[in-house]
């Protein structure tokens, strides 16, 4: 009995002992998306003691990494449940032992719910600005004033950006860098900006605006980076998206011609059909997109007044009547080798075709003789490829990746201008044509791993870029205004090897981020040596370019982040490009390959405040940049031509405070107000244009206060239906030798959910009021022009879309 009741004793005592023990068993995985294998933040994940009468035993969200954690779980039979609104439930049942202190479930894969996918888009929507407050992230879905535009016109309604003369401007500044994908490319150009105003929106997903980029990007944009997200299908089985939009813009002529030109564009038609489609099963995942825009517009219609020093003054006008076609298609596929390693190979094509049918009369100051008349018929076609292929390897803890990617790409520009120059003694028709083809290849490796306490990444990129230019002058027999001593060959060669790292620390109530980018280039720009200007020239440089972000976060709701970077802005080909190229009759545009990169230095404060349903973000920013890249209007000889060439000013300085406030107002309403304002200043200084003839030009400083402010308003209506009102109001700011004149506009929306979620029918209209006029003032030093521009803004467009 003693033995007996002492083993019944110890056995009481272990069993005692191993439930204390087993009591603390942590049960752990992480929630993924099942289509791309990435990590889903606050998902609800609930432990049930039994699936029939749900007895809740505990329940927790997943962290920024995809990863719950129940701890203190006791062994027993349970059923794990995983809910995300837009993706089907998952429930598996789960035993927990007590062989280990520590279970850890593996990846839990959520699939989306087609049938919840447009609500997804409207009751989960996240805030825009990143939790680092690095970048700030748009759905281009949730744009319904500018739905069927171009990704320029979508991007314009976006805080910190503005719009110029079909360039983007981020906090005031055009040099931002454009990737497709998180690659450039040649549809958005590897240097300057270029295309965006004729690529169709109905092709991007989303818009992220990366104001302070990580060592990990590309050095080049001293303003940021703007990434444009592509649409790409992941669900299983077959489905896809059809879309078509239709709409009509200059529906009123807004200044009448001046006389003896051909009409204006009015009513002019625009036409977008997209498709996407996508395939997948096991292993395969293949994709398909293709989109065609079809606009005619009134592109350019500026009334311009120029007076010189000696008396004269002359009015013109310059109309571009613009056809544009651009075609872009994107397929490839995913193949899943194994839950560790993906390699994805695609290809992208694009076609753009402009014609541009010009009129331009001079008249003198009393619009009483007709000066001189240019008539002209600009025929570009950029044709471009890129092949991608990008392997992951994931090693088998979660986050530790190794990504390793080529890109090739091709394109060529084939432009030909052909002019008719009517001058009250003669009649001249004269032409130029021009072939630059650009090939790209870039090979990447990034590497990543999370530590204890943070993330190491680091990689290393190489280009290579090549671009061969062809320019031919046929000048008429007599009385030709071309400079036939200026055209023939060259060649612009660039080599990029680059290197980075990037550590991220964290703890409870600190990050910090610290990165160095070091970049060497070596470019060369080789010159026809019967050209009667310039010879060859380029640069090289090896330098770093470091990045740091520290965040205090002061408590859930409230968090601090100070940033540094120092860019680079290199000039792209057409900065250099040593061929004169007529933007009108009497303003001729030349590059310079003497021109040297910008530097530039950033600084950032930024805060972040969460409020109920809604945040407040405010940044306050400076950047400093030596050498700044602009061009400079001077006259040349005794005629009225002016010379735009590309040259290095002196320092510049940007400093500004962006405020970003979204706040669900209500059941019905939202809204988003931007308010940007900041002060420009580019210090005097002196330059010598050499085309045609050396001359001397110097510039005094200039200084301005400057600013927009957006405001975003949406409302969700009774029978599926969704409005937006977009209003935005652009401050005076400063040009090179002049000043922009302030511009405001409104644009409007409304979208209606049908067939039951699938389909989706929207109306919108931009610039209702026909308000936005381009009214700028330019100084030379011995000329100065006012010029005001009633090009098409008022656009009228009504679309529809199916996803099944």
């Amino acid at each position: 009995m003693k033995i007996k009741t002492a083993f019944s004793v110890v056995i009481s005592l272990w069993s005692v002992f191993v439930w204390s023990q087993a009591k603390n068993i942590t049960v752990s995985g992480k929630v993924v998306d099942a289509s791309l294998n990435e990590p889903l933040t606050y998902v609800n994940v609930i432990l049930k003691k039994n699936k029939g009468n749900n007895e809740f035993v505990a329940g927790v969200i997943t962290n920024d990494k995809g990863i719950f954690s129940f701890e203190n779980s006791t062994p027993g039979n349970y059923f794990l449940e995983v809910s995300y609104l837009g993706y089907k439930t998952y429930t598996i049942p789960v035993f927990i032992g007590s062989a280990s202190t520590y279970l850890n479930l593996g990846d839990v894969k959520l699939e989306e719910d087609v049938s919840q996918l447009d609500e997804v888009i409207i009751t989960t929507k996240k805030d825009e600005i990143s939790d680092k407050m690095d970048k700030q992230t748009y759905a281009v879905s949730t744009n319904l004033s500018q739905s069927g535009g171009t990704v320029l016109q979508t991007l314009k309604n976006l805080p910190g950006i503005t719009t110029q003369e079909g360039k983007v401007q981020l906090r005031g500044s055009t040099k931002v860098l454009i990737l497709i994908d998180g690659k450039q490319t040649a549809i958005t150009g590897f240097g300057n900006q270029n295309g965006l105003d004729n690529i169709p929106a109905s092709a991007i997903d989303k818009v992220e605006i990366i104001n302070n980029p990580s060592s990990k990007f590309d050095a080049n944009g001293n303003a940021g980076i703007i990434n444009i997200i592509l649409k790409k299908e992941k669900q299983n089985g077959f489905n896809g998206t059809i879309s078509i939009t239709s709409g009509l813009g200059a529906l009123w002529e807004r200044k009448a011609n001046l006389p003896g030109i051909r009409p204006q564009y009015k009513i002019t038609p625009k036409t977008n059909p997209s498709v996407a489609l996508n395939y997948r099963k096991e292993k395969i995942n293949l994709f398909f997109q293709v989109d065609n825009l079809y606009t005619e517009t009134l592109n350019k219609n500026e009334f311009v007044t120029r007076s010189y020093n000696d008396g004269t003054v002359i009015n013109q006008q310059l109309k571009h009547n613009r056809n544009t076609n651009f075609f872009t298609s994107k397929a490839g596929l995913d193949w899943f080798i194994n839950d560790n390693n993906t390699l994805t190979v695609s290809g992208l094509f694009s076609k753009e075709s402009i014609k541009d049918y010009g009129d331009q009369p001079f008249y003198n100051k009393q619009l009483t003789q007709q000066l001189r008349l240019w008539q002209f018929l600009e025929d570009e076609v950029v044709t471009a490829g890129m092949v991608s292929a990008n392997y992951e390897h994931k090693f088998s803890d979660p986050g530790h990746t190794l990504n390793a990617s080529f890109n090739y790409t091709f394109d060529r520009e084939d432009e030909k201008y052909f002019f008719t120059n009517t001058m009250p003694s003669f009649t001249a028709n004269e032409s130029f044509f021009l072939i630059a083809d650009q090939k790209v290849v870039d090979v990447t490796i990034d590497y990543s791993k999370p530590l204890k306490n943070g993330r190491l990444e680091t990689g290393v990129k190489f280009r290579n870029r090549v671009i061969p230019t062809n320019m031919q002058f046929n000048p008429s027999a007599e009385n030709s205004v071309l400079d036939t001593g200026a055209d023939g060959k060259a060649e612009y060669k660039e080599v990029i090897p680059a290197l980075y790292v990037n550590y991220t620390y964290e703890t409870e109530k600190w990050e910090a981020e610290a990165g160095l980018r070091v970049e060497y280039v070596d470019l060369k720009y080789q010159v026809d040596p019967n050209h009667n200007t310039y010879t060859s020239d380029g640069y090289t440089y090896f330098q770093p370019f470091p990045n740091a972000r520290v965040s205090y976060k002061i408590n859930d709701k409230n968090k601090l982040s100070a940033f540094y970077n120092r860019r680079v802005d290199r000039p792209d080909e057409v900065d250099i490009r040593i061929f004169p190229k007529y933007d009108d009759a009497e303003i001729i545009k030349v590059g310079n390959p003497a021109l040297q990169p910008q530097f530039t230095n950033s600084f950032e404060l930024g805060y972040k405040n969460q409020w109920h349903k809604g945040y407040l973000y405010t940044a306050l920013y400076h950047r400093i940049t030596n050498g700044t890249i602009t061009r400079i209007a001077t006259k040349g000889d005794n005629s009225n031509l002016i010379y735009n060439v590309s040259q290095n000013g002196g320092k510049s300085a940007n400093t500004g405070l962006e405020v970003v406030m979204n706040k669900k107002l209500s059941n019905v309403w939202s809204a988003n107000l931007n308010m940007n304002g900041y002060y420009n200043k580019i210090n005097a200084f002196s330059v010598v244009n050499k085309y045609p003839i050396e001359s001397v030009f110097s510039a005094q400083e200039q200084m301005t206060y400057s600013g927009n402010v957006k405001l975003n308003i949406l409302a969700t209506l009774p029978n599926n239906f969704e409005a937006q009102v977009s209003s935005i109001y652009l401050a005076p700011d400063i040009i090179p030798q002049g000043k922009i004149q302030s511009r405001f506009s409104v644009d409007l929306g409304i979208k209606k959910t049908i067939q039951k979620g699938k389909g989706e029918l929207f109306l919108n209209a931009t610039d209702v009021f026909n308000t936005l006029v381009v009214k700028k003032k330019v100084n030379g030093e011995t000329f100065n022009y006012v010029g005001n521009d009633y090009y098409e803004t008022q656009v009228i467009r009504l679309g529809y879309k199916y996803k099944f």
